[in-house]
């Protein structure tokens, strides 16, 4: 079997580009058989086999195995080389052992969830698939969610009542409520409050709005601490109220609270 070193590196820039952790197999080294030549190489993501192959059978799957594993517990770009006994490490008859090189990318995925399609998501949105994060947008107005352009970096999702997708998003989930007022908003902070711990919950609105909220959200059975694990109003207190700049403010917190957090990988700047 032959394979395509420049395919290769376009298929794992574009993955880098499009911040999807993967890992680069290589296969260095073969004694005894194995179906494949010295130097083949696969990318695998959490998904699985993404490109290429080691060899196909137990060999790739158990490679597929260690990659997965890997994206789970390594951070930033590492390399590991392993040796495995065809018998008794893959549970292969034949004798021989196989080498084989993982480059692990893995910067670490940074989800946000935005709640509500309207003026300010229109801004908003565009500027936040610019960064390093993956972004699910939520309205039930479909109308709304079609204005948004296209992305790989973005879903949209229109369930009838928002908040019943809450539970459906990954661990230290930023969220940003920004829907078309306070009955919407309302159904949804009260379910994150409810069921999570997450590392950033931003609701649009005016310091009044963050009173009325707090004095609902206590009828409501939601504790004071609790409510202390909400920012409203969203975002720096910088800017006009322009959806723009609204925008800027909301991404600048966003930022902040992720290098806090230790979401991603990150250097300190010096200027």
């Amino acid at each position: 079997m032959t394979f395509d070193v420049g395919q290769h590196s376009r298929k794992l820039s574009k993955l880098i580009e499009l911040d999807t952790p993967c890992v680069t197999v290589t296969l260095l080294d073969i004694r005894g058989s194995a179906p494949q030549i010295k130097g083949a190489k696969a990318l695998i993501t959490a998904n699985g086999l993404e490109w290429g192959t080691v060899g196909g059978g137990k060999i790739e799957a158990a490679a597929i195995d260690y990659a997965k594993e890997a994206l789970q517990t390594h951070r930033g770009t590492t390399c590991n080389l392993v040796t495995w006994n065809l018998q008794t490490d893959i549970g292969m008859t034949c004798g021989g052992e196989v080498k084989l090189f993982f480059e692990i990318h893995n910067k670490g995925v940074w989800n946000i969830a935005v709640f509500g399609a309207g003026h300010v998501a229109q801004a908003l949105i565009p500027m936040l698939v610019k960064l390093h994060c993956r972004v699910t947008c939520v309205d039930s107005r479909h109308e709304w969610l079609q204005k948004l352009p296209d992305h790989p970096k973005l879903e949209k999702t229109a369930p009838e009542h928002p908040s019943s997708v809450v539970q459906q998003f990954p661990a230290n989930t930023f969220f940003v409520l920004i829907g078309k007022g306070h009955a919407t908003d309302v159904p949804v902070l009260l379910e994150i409050l409810s069921t999570r711990n997450a590392p950033y919950i931003g609701v649009i609105g005016s310091n009044r709005k963050a009173k009325v909220l707090k004095r609902e959200l206590e009828t409501l059975g939601i504790s004071p601490e609790k409510q202390q694990s909400f920012v409203c109003p969203i975002g720096l207190p910088l800017g006009n109220n322009t959806p723009t700049e609204i925008s800027f403010s909301i991404i600048a917190q966003l930022i902040q609270c992720r290098d806090e957090a230790g979401i991603l990988e990150h250097k300190s700047k010096s200027f």
